[in-house]
């Protein structure tokens, strides 16, 4: 059985590599056909993840018809752009299993991936694939686990079996609303950890704000109907542990900018900023105190330097743990 890879930044090309090293049949799309022609060309993706060679039946491709083709997608685009991706493509993705490989929340309507395909396609079968990993370390075979999460159970299990390889374990859940916010708010507190990191305000006040963004995360999500044994698995606490102590992770390196007061990198696609603000607005709808993740909005916003946000957040009342 095929599988189309929608997306071929470092973590869709990733996937693809290591489901066709595990002997499927996998078609990798990017918009940029001439990129694409020079990766099945070359057999890599030189500019995302030099030196990780494609297996023989792994096809890069320009052609969205060819990618499409499978019955099993994974939608490895950003979550800005998904909703745009799904309206366009809409008779053609509308029979399909789709399954995110994006985090974050839509800018738009504050929607989940799963909560997006759902609405617009509700005759797919809708899945997210999230969990603590990088798309060096999938790309090399190295072990890693992750969560994929489908409403439905049983077409939970088929694709459980279906992406499973050597080194990718997943496990399955059918609480799609705590694995998309598992997924999508550990961005916010890996920009906030590298904040503190990167104005020097010491590993212990990382550790503090990690404990603290975790708790944050998991009041939101059960105000949402979430479970929260899904937060403290691979997609909530498993995320947060790896993105917020790596510099491997998009979002903690532009948090450390941000602490040093520096530019960062233009067109570095960081999620945490814009679910930052979507999940503030969620939060303020539903009562619940998000402070992590306001004080993140303000500097990112420029309403707030390091100093006065960490000021702001010592000042809180004090209560019990």
């Amino acid at each position: 059985m095929s599988i189309g890879v929608i997306g071929a930044g470092a973590f869709g090309t990733s996937l693809a590599i290591s489901l066709a090293a595990a002997g499927r049949d996998v078609v990798l799309w990017g918009r940029d056909a001439a990129a694409m022609a020079e990766m099945q060309s070359a057999r890599e993706n030189a500019r995302r993840l030099p030196g990780a060679g494609f297996p023989e039946r792994l096809t890069a491709t320009g052609d969205f018809a060819e990618a499409t083709a499978p019955d099993t997608l994974l939608l490895s685009v950003p979550m800005q752009q998904l909703e745009t991706l799904l309206t366009d493509n809409a008779g053609t993705l509308a029979q399909k299993s789709l399954v995110a490989c994006c985090k974050g929340f839509s800018l738009r309507t504050g929607e989940g991936p799963v909560s997006l395909i759902s609405r617009i396609l509700p005759q797919a079968q809708a899945a997210i694939l999230t969990g603590p990993s990088f798309a060096a370390d999938i790309a090399r075979g190295l072990p890693t686990a992750l969560t994929l999460a489908c409403g439905d159970k049983e077409s939970g299990r088929r694709l459980q079996e279906q992406l499973s390889t050597r080194n990718l374990r997943l496990y399955r859940t059918t609480d799609v609303t705590g694995a998309e916010l598992g997924g999508g708010l550990k961005n916010v507190i890996a920009i906030a950890s590298g904040v503190v990191i990167g104005a020097g305000l010491g590993e212990s006040a990382r550790a503090a704000l990690m404990t603290r963004g975790f708790a944050e995360m998991t009041r939101i999500a059960q105000a949402l109907g979430a479970r929260p044994e899904t937060l403290a698995g691979l997609s909530g606490f498993g995320d947060l542990t790896l993105t917020c102590t790596s510099t491997q992770s998009r979002n903690y390196r532009f948090g450390q900018a941000l602490g040093r007061n520096e530019e960062f990198a233009a067109g570095t696609t960081v999620e945490g900023a814009a679910t930052a603000r979507a999940m503030l607005g969620v939060a303020e709808r539903h009562g619940v105190e998000m402070p992590i993740t306001r004080a993140v909005t303000a500097i990112i916003a420029g309403e707030l330097d390091v100093g006065a946000a960490m000021d702001q957040l010592l000042a809180r009342p004090l209560k019990e743990e």
